[in-house]
């Protein structure tokens, strides 16, 4: 929000200087971002006098001059201006200058070979404008030797402030000059003045609402005007702030909102057909809009249309086609009120930001639509003239009467500052706030209608706060509780730092993603909850909370592949959102690995990455978390619930019924849709259905039980169906004897001669530890026995002859 220190002391009777306003400001919480002051920039020019101008003696194009700039004997200046001449006054630059437009420092120089002392300068070299065709002609009455900012009342400096979303209404000069009154530096005055003539007749334009995005609409027509160039004045307002000119009708809607923060626009009613109706863009319509650009609408974009089509985009932009021009006589003058998600939304979608956009999206005063009509008319009819209408409405003002009950000493417990009462009541009544006594430490506070974001009485206190001042907030050391610092991370944090660097440890990456994910993805891995997604995402393709984090970390891989990499190993630890209460918030760890495993190599054949090494990646990370991964098994998904990871290659592990992770490979339908060069695995684990191990991590570690007899190993071969999984038979193996088998192996599978069709051999290493004494023979052969009777009861498994 930028303004000038002239424009402020229109609302605001003060004698306080540019510094004391600036330093005010930030301590308010109107954090002052840049100060302009033209003296120091444009202090240095004068007005001057040329006393003669002759041609240059080498140069056809030049003129050599004597000029006279009030300070003594006149210098020598060589100009290249076509309309220098002889008795004009100018604006002059000694030597030492810095010129602003061009960014040169002027020195004594020849040109030509002739002397010159300073500059007769242009308003672009000051700018002040584009013109550069000649040098800027005062009129004879201009002082000589006075300064030229002084002389033109360009002496005013700017002030620029960084205003926080919630801030809204000091998106105007008038709600700045509120605050700095409240703060001891001014008395506030009277706002402008509305229309006190007569207005005749109705608009004879008919307005229908036809979306709740757009609750009211003001408007009245004005006959008879003419559109002139706006006076000086409103031009230095304009361009004071960075604003080109346009015309009086334009300049005085742009006035008003920067003024006022009141946004408006005027149709050329000449140029609408029909009556105006409020509605949603329909498919395939399109703006030309002011700026010259074109804009594609769509059907969530709320727009002012007549029979011809759409002539404004709501609360953004007016369009081309109705606009005023030096011909326009006939004004249609509109005042609304429309949504702010609505108007950031359609903001953002188009890339398109304006002063109105940035206004209505923070709120502007539903209160004084009708007001603020009166006071543009009024200053429409100053410059334009024309007839006034009557002033014609649709909808109704939201209702924004709220108040809190608030306790006088809040501030004190809730900031640490006591504030007396009285004193805390004449801030809030100065910012506009109502006061109705309660009792001597109770009130009902009023909200003001131009306040949105009050909302609690906390909110109370920091107003006062900001006012008194934040630094009468004393600072205090914190006692110290304890000589040993507590422990700084939880149980589960712990436990999750030791599975994140279990990944790490295995070559994959972490990366920190968006909470946020594309909803045209996340619908492969769960059913959206419509509640999840948001209203104003920051991006077109982040546009729903996460309901897995396995979305975002193939988008990842997606961005590295497009980059040239194209092995990618990622891992993230994270909320996955089921809804919006908290406990639909759950913690998860996931990853993914892309491309080849093993690359190409003389002593090994290139191989891409299996479902088993996300699963080997699981088991690392499930183990250092603490889960009892000897009790985990795992099933075959059901498609219905997994649809994008492969079907025959994915699987999830559960603890009994309870599944705590899922593994596999990507749906080929799925690598293609992302335009992946897979393969692709990947894994989630659901980290709240894990229970805390009994052991807790840091006890002191078991001892050592070693056995002092050699291990030895015996195989057996299985034949079982198709459907039964290797897993189960290993199971059912080491279940034979759990005092003496410590591991079991798969080390082969076979398919082919010898084995029924529809069936498969295993091949399972049993390794046996013997405790107390060496095996004998009958001992081996009773424990084959017992694997043996083991797999085909749990299996039906048979042993391979």
């Amino acid at each position: 929000m930028k303004f000038t220190l002239s424009w402020l002391k229109e609302h605001l009777e003060t004698s306080a200087d540019l510094a004391t306003i600036s330093e005010r400001l930030t301590a308010i919480g109107l954090e002052v971002e840049a100060v302009s002051d033209p003296a120091e920039r444009l202090g240095a020019f004068r007005v001057a006098k040329v006393i003669s101008a002759v041609v240059h003696p080498n140069a056809d194009r030049l003129s050599l001059c004597q000029v006279d700039s009030g300070d003594g004997a006149p210098v020598q200046v060589v100009c290249g201006a076509p309309n220098v001449k002889a008795g004009m006054k100018a604006v002059f630059a000694p030597s030492g200058t810095h010129i602003p437009g061009t960014g040169i420092d002027l020195k004594p120089t020849r040109i030509r070979g002739e002397e010159s002392n300073g500059m007769l300068c242009s308003e672009r070299e000051l700018e002040l404008s584009d013109e550069h065709d000649g040098i800027i002609a005062l009129p004879d009455d201009a002082p000589l030797g006075a300064r030229f900012i002084d002389y033109a009342g360009r002496n005013d400096p700017l002030i620029e402030i960084g205003l926080t979303p919630n801030r809204g209404d000091a998106a105007a000069v008038r709600g700045i000059a509120r605050d700095l009154a409240a703060a001891g530096l001014g008395q506030l005055k009277a706002n402008r003045s509305g229309w006190a003539g007569e207005r005749q007749g109705s608009a004879g334009i008919k307005v229908a609402l036809e979306t709740e995005d757009a609750p009211f609409f003001a408007y009245c027509l004005l006959s008879g005007v003419h559109n002139p160039p706006s006076p000086p004045w409103l031009q230095r307002h304009l361009q004071s702030v960075g604003q080109k000119p346009i015309s009086a009708l334009v300049d005085l809607t742009n006035f008003l909102t920067l003024d006022q923060c009141r946004p408006a626009h005027v149709f050329d009613a000449d140029k609408l057909d029909g009556d105006l109706v409020v509605r949603k863009a329909r498919p395939g319509e399109t703006l030309d809009a002011l700026n010259g650009k074109t804009y594609d609408l769509d059907p969530q974009m709320t727009v002012i249309a007549d029979a011809s089509g759409v002539v404004s985009l709501a609360g953004i932009i007016g369009g081309l086609r109705s606009s005023c021009t030096a011909e326009t006589r006939r004004v249609l003058v509109e005042l609304a009120l429309w949504n702010p998600s609505d108007i950031a939304r359609t903001g953002r979608r188009l890339q398109l930001l304006s002063d109105a956009r940035y206004r209505f999206e923070r709120g502007v005063d539903p209160a004084n639509v009708l007001a603020q009509m009166e006071i543009i008319t009024a200053l429409l009819v100053d410059l334009c003239g024309g007839q006034p209408s009557l002033v014609q409405t649709e909808g109704q003002v939201p209702s924004w009467q709220r108040h809190l009950d608030f306790d006088w000493d809040l501030t004190r417990k809730r900031n640490g500052v006591a504030v007396s009462p009285a004193r805390s009541q004449a801030i809030l009544e100065a910012l506009g706030f109502t006061i109705e006594p309660q009792s001597d430490q109770q009130a009902r506070v009023h909200i003001p209608s131009w306040r949105p974001d009050i909302d609690l009485a906390e909110d109370l206190t920091e107003e006062i706060l900001r006012i008194v001042g934040f630094e009468q907030i004393e600072a205090e050391t914190l006692p110290a509780l304890s000589a040993m610092p507590p422990v700084a991370l939880s149980a589960q944090q712990a436990r999750l730092g030791r599975a994140k660097r279990a990944l790490a440890s295995r070559g994959l990456l972490e990366t920190v993603l968006w909470s946020f994910t594309d909803s045209r993805l996340a619908h492969h891995f769960a059913d959206l909850d419509p509640q999840l997604f948001l209203e104003n995402p920051i991006k077109s393709d982040l546009d729903v909370m996460r309901p897995s984090l396995l979305p975002n970390l193939l988008k990842a891989a997606q961005r590295n592949q497009a980059r040239g990499f194209g092995e990618v190993a990622l891992f993230e630890s994270g909320l996955r959102f089921l809804g919006t209460e908290p406990d639909a918030q759950r913690m998860t760890l996931a990853g993914l690995r892309l491309g080849q495993y093993q690359q190409r190599h003389w002593s090994a054949a290139a191989r891409g990455v299996d479902l088993f090494d996300a699963k080997a990646d699981l088991l690392h990370a499930l183990e250092a978390y603490g889960a009892p991964t000897a009790n985990l098994q795992s099933r075959p998904i059901d498609p219905q619930a997994y649809p994008y990871l492969h079907p025959g290659r994915a699987a999830t592990l559960g603890l009994g019924k309870q599944a705590v992770a899922v593994f596999g490979e990507l749906h080929p339908a799925l690598l293609a849709e992302l335009d992946l060069r897979g393969p692709a695995v990947l894994f989630e684990i659901w980290l709240e259905q894990i229970p805390l191990p009994k052991k807790q991590a840091g006890s002191a570690r078991s001892l050592l039980d070693a056995s002092p007899l050699q291990p030895l190993t015996k195989d057996f071969a299985f034949v079982v169906d198709e459907s039964v999984a290797a897993e189960a038979l290993l199971r059912a193996v080491k279940a034979a004897d759990k005092r003496l088998i410590s591991a079991v192996s798969l080390f082969d599978i076979y398919r082919g001669a010898g084995v029924p069709e529809g069936q498969k051999s295993l091949a399972v290493e049993v390794t046996l530890q013997p405790r107390t004494a060496s095996l004998a023979d009958a001992d081996l052969d009773a424990l084959s026995q017992s694997v043996i009777k083991a797999a085909q009861k749990a299996t039906g498994a048979v042993l391979r002859s």
